[in-house]
């Protein structure tokens, strides 16, 4: 029996539509600003930043006068998007849409974007080619993608060890590798660049990380949701021996180094 991608999806969306993903997403924002100088960006190109969440990238593009359009599954995301660029006054279309079925003509873009995004579609490969149709010939396509060996790759794992994933289900950590991306964008690209990078986590302490995202992180927080007191408490004591495990500080603070892509392909 073949797995339901699109079953996946919808579970997908309703993760990411709980607890408040725009509360992480403001801590980092340095990643799609990064993203935005990789690419070289130039005042009114036509920009679609896929997966935007609260519209990071999307409006760090803007920033540098393009005409900039975020798109995402949920809502909720799209709003408080809409809302930082009114509270910035800078000009975003936030348009809902998923990044296996982009809702615009072939062709329609100079620049794709999507920083941590397109990444966790379930359907890697027609993410990859929604992506590739959408972008211009010579344009260009950015991504930041965790890395398999990353602390955020190490905490899918770990989640998926105490909550199962559904079976068949490629890891979206399988972005950070440039032999994967080089398998899913095949042809469709003339050229691919990528820089490994490193996104510091601060927080308080670790603890302090896992109330955090217990709160905020919908994939996190489902995660707990799914499991009795016991297994609760398990998934805990993983987490909190993973960020000591990376943690840099030398204080009582919580410095941990993530490692991500940085992605630049021009499109053929």
């Amino acid at each position: 029996m073949g797995v339901d991608l699109e079953a996946i999806k919808k579970r997908q969306q309703q993760t990411w539509a709980s607890g408040d993903f725009a509360m992480i997403a403001t801590t980092t924002i340095v990643v799609g600003e990064l993203l935005c100088e990789a690419v070289d960006l130039r005042p009114s190109q036509q920009v679609l930043d896929v997966a935007t969440g609260s519209g990071n990238t999307a409006l760090a593009a803007a920033r540098r006068w393009c005409e900039v359009t975020g798109m995402d599954y949920v809502p909720s995301l799209l709003e408080r998007g809409r809302e930082r660029a009114v509270a910035e006054r800078v000009r975003v279309t936030f348009v809902e849409g998923d990044a296996e079925n982009i809702p615009f003509p072939d062709a329609s873009f100079d620049v794709v974007l999507s920083t941590f995004g397109a990444m966790f579609a379930p359907n890697h490969e027609k993410a990859a080619s929604e992506l590739l149709r959408v972008c211009k010939p010579g344009g260009k396509i950015g991504m930041a993608n965790w890395t398999p060996d990353s602390v955020i790759g190490e905490l899918f794992r770990i989640t998926g060890r105490h909550v199962v994933p559904p079976t068949g289900l490629k890891p979206p950590a399988l972005w950070g590798s440039e032999d994967r991306l080089r398998e899913l964008f095949g042809g469709g690209i003339a050229s691919l660049h990528v820089t490994k990078r490193s996104f510091t986590f601060r927080y308080h302490s670790p603890e302090h990380w896992l109330e955090y995202f217990k709160t905020y992180y919908g994939p996190t927080l489902k995660a707990f949701e799914a499991l009795d007191n016991a297994g609760q408490e398990a998934l805990a004591r993983d987490l909190l021996d993973l960020w000591r495990r990376f943690n840099r500080s030398s204080g009582d603070t919580l410095m941990a180094p993530g490692d991500y892509l940085e992605v630049v392909a021009t499109r053929t």
